[in-house]
C-alpha cells in the first residue's frame, strides 16, 4: 500500500449506472461459484531460474453475478507437483494490489525445501487487470516520468500541479476504462481465486500471500471459508484501516524505518563520512533532498524521485548499503551518478509498473469510501508530515486519484472468521508497509491461527527470505498444518536477522537485494 471535493465530468455520470455493490459478509451469492470453468492448458514456459514453470490462461466473468455477461483472462502459472503425496494446489500472490504473481510461483516452489514444494501444485497468477491477465490496465503511461512537481505542496502553484496530475490519471482511467472499473475490486479478485480452484479440479485450495494479499486471502477464506485448506499470511495488512486510515498510518511506520536508517549510517560513518549523529545525517539527507528541488540531478532525479527512490529502502534494509553509497556521493562529492543509478533501480516506474499502478488504484478507490472533500486530504496531511514528513506528502498523492474516483465504492470485508483451519501468520515488529498492529487484528479476527513474529525485524515480507526460525515454521505448517501455540500476543518469536554491512570493493556490483524482495515490489 501506499497512500475532495470535485466529481469528474462526463464519464462520472457514465460509470455511476455501471456500478455493484460487495457482498454483505459472506452471503450465499457471494460464496456462490462461477459457471464450470475449462481447465487450463498448461504450456512450458520455463526460464533459467525457474525451468519447470508452466503457463496458462484461464477465462472468467467480469461480472460474476452475471452468469451470461462479458468473460475476461487470468494468466496463471505453474510448478507441478512431483512427489507422490500430493497437498493439491498453492495459490501464491505477492501483494499490491497490482503485483504479478505468475514468477512468484517460480520463486516459492525453488525456495520451500523440496520435499514440501513437492507436494503441491504451487499456482501463480495475475490478478483481474495485471500483468499478462487481459485486459491489462495503463490508465496514463509514464504518469510517473521525472522530473514531477515536488510532493510537499509548499505553495498553492505546487498544490495544483500535483492535483492537476492525480485528476489527469483518475480521468484517464475513467475514459480509456469505463467499461471494467466496477469490476476491478478485491472481492472480483478473490472470486477469480474460487474459479482458478474450480477449474483445477480442487475442492480445496491453499494459499500464501505476502502483503495486500494477506488481505486477498482473507477475503477468500470470508467468502470460501469450506475452500481453504491452508493459509499462510505474510507481512499482514490491517482490515479495519482499508485504505485511508492505514496508508496514514503507514506514513508514521515509514518515517521510523528512514530513521533506523539514518541510524545505520551513522553508525557507518567510517564508510560513508556523513556523521555519526543520526539527526544530523537526517538533516543532511534533507538538505539533499531541497537541493534536488531545486535543480534537478542530470534532469532526471528531483526531490519527488529522490522520494521514490529511497522509499524501497523502508520495504528492505538489503538496499541500504546502495542508497547510502548514493547519498554520500551527492553530499561529499557532488557526484550524481550513483544516485541516478539508485533511481534507475529502485524508483524508476517502467510499463508494469504503469500497470500496477493502474490496478492499485482502482482496486484500492473502489475497495472501500475515501474522502472526497480535499480539505480533508490537505489537514490530515499536513498533520501527518508535521510528526513524519519522509513519505507522508508522497503516500497521499500516491493515492489521491482515490478522491476523485469515478466509480462507486465498496464496503469493506469483515474477515472476522471462526471456521478455518488453523492459519498461520508472519510479522516483523518494525515493519513499516504493514505496521504491526494489524496482524495483531488478524490475529484476533481469525480464530484459532498462529502469529510468529520477527522481533525487532524491520523488512516487510519476512519468510523465504533468509530467516530459518520463521522458515521451518513455515514448513512444518504447509508439511503437516502444524502451527505454534503459545499463551502471549504471539505463538512464537524468531530473532531478526542482523542489519547489512556496509559494500565491500568485491560486492560493489553484487545483486541489488533478494530475489522475494524483487518480486513484491515497493507499494504493498
Amino acid at each position: 500500500m501506499r497512500k475532495r471535493a470535485a466529481a469528474l465530468c462526463g464519464t462520472a455520470a457514465v460509470l455511476a449506472t455501471m456500478t455493484t455493490s460487495v457482498p454483505a459478509g459472506a452471503d450465499a451469492d457471494a460464496a456462490s461459484a462461477p459457471p464450470a470453468a475449462v481447465k487450463p492448458a498448461w504450456k512450458k514456459c520455463g526460464t533459467s531460474a525457474y525451468p519447470t514453470l508452466q503457463c496458462a490462461s484461464l477465462k472468467v466473468l467480469l461480472d460474476h453475478d452475471n452468469p451470461d455477461g462479458r468473460r475476461i483472462t487470468i494468466a496463471l502459472s505453474r510448478v507441478p507437483h512431483t512427489a507422490k503425496t500430493y497437498q493439491g494446489p498453492l495459490l501464491v500472490n505477492p501483494g499490491g494490489p497490482g503485483g504479478s504473481g505468475r514468477r512468484l510461483a517460480g520463486f516459492v516452489a525453488s525456495t520451500l525445501p523440496k520435499k514440501v514444494a513437492a507436494q503441491y501444485d504451487v499456482i501463480g497468477f495475475d490478478p483481474r487487470g495485471v500483468g499478462a491477465s487481459k485486459p491489462a490496465l495503463d490508465c496514463r503511461p509514464k504518469h510517473f516520468a521525472p522530473v514531477r512537481p515536488d510532493t510537499v505542496p509548499l505553495t498553492p502553484a505546487l498544490e495544483k500541479a500535483n492535483l492537476d496530475r492525480v485528476r489527469a490519471f483518475a480521468e484517464a482511467c475513467a475514459t480509456k476504462y469505463a467499461d471494467v472499473l466496477p469490476y476491478i475490486d478485491t472481492v472480483g479478485a478473490v472470486r477469480d481465486m474460487d474459479a482458478v480452484r474450480e477449474a483445477l479440479g480442487a475442492e480445496r485450495i491453499s494459499y500464501f500471500g505476502y502483503s495486500y494479499g494477506t488481505y486477498l486471502g482473507a477475503v477468500y477464506a470470508k467468502l470460501y471459508p469450506e475452500r481453504v485448506r491452508r493459509l499462510v499470511l505474510d507481512s499482514v495488512v490491517d482490515p479495519t484501516g482499508v485504505w485511508y486510515d492505514a496508508n496514514i498510518q503507514q506514513d508514521y511506520a515509514f518515517n521510523d524505518r528512514h530513521m533506523a536508517f539514518m541510524k545505520w549510517i551513522a553508525k557507518h560513518h567510517k564508510t560513508y563520512r556523513l556523521g555519526t549523529d543520526p539527526a544530523k545525517v537526517e538533516a543532511k539527507w534533507y538538505g539533499m533532498r531541497k537541493a534536488l528541488a531545486r535543480k534537478p540531478a542530470q534532469k532526471k532525479v528531483g526531490a519527488s524521485e529522490l522520494e521514490d527512490t529511497y522509499i524501497p529502502g523502508g520495504y528492505y534494509n538489503g538496499y541500504w548499503p546502495y542508497l547510502a553509497e548514493a547519498f554520500a556521493a551527492y553530499v561529499n562529492r557532488k557526484d550524481t551518478d550513483p544516485l541516478v543509478e539508485a533511481y534507475e533501480n529502485f524508483g524508476a516506474v517502467d510499463a508494469a509498473g504503469d500497470n500496477g499502478y493502474s490496478v492499485y488504484t482502482s482496486v484500492q478507490c473502489r475497495d472501500a469510501t475515501w474522502p472526497r472533500d480535499w480539505e480533508q486530504w490537505r489537514k490530515d496531511n499536513w498533520a501527518v508530515y508535521d510528526e513524519a514528513p519522509f513519505m507522508a506528502w508522497s503516500n497521499a498523492w500516491y493515492n489521491a486519484p482515490c478522491a476523485f474516483w469515478p466509480a462507486e465504492p465498496l464496503r469493506p470485508v469483515d474477515v472476522s472468521n471462526d471456521e478455518l483451519p488453523p492459519v498461520l501468520l508472519f510479522q516483523a515488529t518494525d515493519d513499516a508497509a504493514t505496521p504491526y498492529p494489524g496482524a495483531v487484528a488478524v490475529h484476533e479476527q481469525l480464530r484459532g491461527s498462529s502469529l510468529v513474529v520477527e522481533e525487532k525485524g524491520g523488512n516487510h515480507g519476512i519468510t523465504l527470505s533468509g530467516n530459518t526460525c520463521l522458515d521451518k515454521h513455515l514448513a512444518a505448517y504447509l508439511t503437516s498444518g502444524e502451527v505454534p501455540r503459545g499463551d502471549g500476543e504471539a505463538d512464537a518469536v524468531c530473532k531478526a536477522l542482523p542489519d547489512p554491512k556496509p559494500l565491500s570493493a568485491k560486492k560493489k556490483g553484487a545483486s541489488r537485494g533478494s530475489t522475494l524482495h524483487g518480486l513484491l515490489g515497493f507499494h504493498g
